[in-house]
């Protein structure tokens, strides 16, 4: 078993499994540390837990519970790949910390869960602009709805909560150039991640994560247009900690690489008048 922690926060850690056991190995009793919710996005493997056998596949849902047991097998195919999301037990009652759901040992591939865990690998490559911390704090809520039967009710937004949200809005904008997580957002709004991520997330339209990258971009597309400090450094002082990452995501924005935008901000209209063309 192969394992790369992602992401590490005080509320919600993530790591990515990669198993290549396969019908001929041993398996071997494990226990779950804490509440997790694991998306298994490649392979098969088999899971017994609480004297139940569960046969899981890509799009199933391994659910942990603090100190149960569980031993997992390769019975049919060799090797499987997860991403594991680690849950705080503040952020679970939070959620919703109702023993008989976290207990399941799995859930079969559902829809309203497969799109979510799509969505996290995505982030987790870097080909969404959504954060690992958020979208693994909706997954895990989706999980709760989807298992119980019941949605969660929110009380209606009021003008304090809007006000929250827009000042912490400006308060990310304003710090776009620093390492600003969920966690420290939530902070400065005053509130617990879990709610500052549904009220950002309602009244703005966006998540705070997309919100900072979007800043980043509009800080990098002024300063592409009117500086001429490097590609390089301007990724770096809008916020961007790795380059290839903040030009394929401004390329993915802007439909054309900075460079390219550089230039279009600079005279050369063609390049955006090719790309209409081609569209």
């Amino acid at each position: 078993m192969h394992s790369t922690t992602l992401l590490a926060r005080p509320s919600i850690s993530v790591s990515d499994f990669r198993c290549s056991a396969g019908p001929h190995d041993t398996p071997f009793s494990e226990w779950h540390r804490s509440h997790s919710i694991s998306y298994v996005r490649k392979g098969s493997f088999g899971c017994r837990s609480r004297g139940r056998l569960f046969d899981l596949v890509a799009g199933s849902i391994l659910v942990g519970h603090p100190g149960d047991e569980y031993i997992c097998s390769h019975e049919h195919v060799c090797g499987d790949e997860c991403l594991s999301f680690f849950l705080n037990p503040e952020l679970v009652q939070m959620i919703g910390d109702k023993a008989e759901v976290w207990q399941i040992g799995a859930a079969p591939p559902l829809p309203e869960l497969m799109v979510l865990g799509e969505l996290a690998q995505a982030a987790a490559e870097g080909r969404s602009d959504v954060g690992l911390d958020e979208i693994g704090q909706l997954l895990a809520s989706r999980f709760i709805e989807a298992v119980s039967g019941r949605p969660r009710k929110f009380a209606p937004l009021g003008a304090r909560d809007r006000r929250r949200a827009v000042e912490t809005a400006l308060w990310i904008d304003a710090h776009a150039q620093r390492p600003i997580d969920l966690d420290a957002a939530a902070a400065q709004a005053g509130i617990s991640p879990f709610h500052f991520l549904r009220l950002f997330s309602s009244v703005l339209g966006v998540t705070p994560h997309q919100y900072l990258v979007r800043a980043r971009l509009r800080h990098a597309a002024r300063l592409l247009a009117e500086d001429d400090s490097t590609i390089t450094a301007i990724a770096y002082d809008v916020g961007f900690a790795d380059l290839s990452n903040f030009v394929r995501t401004f390329h993915r924005a802007a439909g054309v690489s900075p460079r390219r935008f550089r230039q279009a901000s600079r005279g050369n209209r063609k390049i955006f008048q090719d790309r209409l063309a081609r569209h």
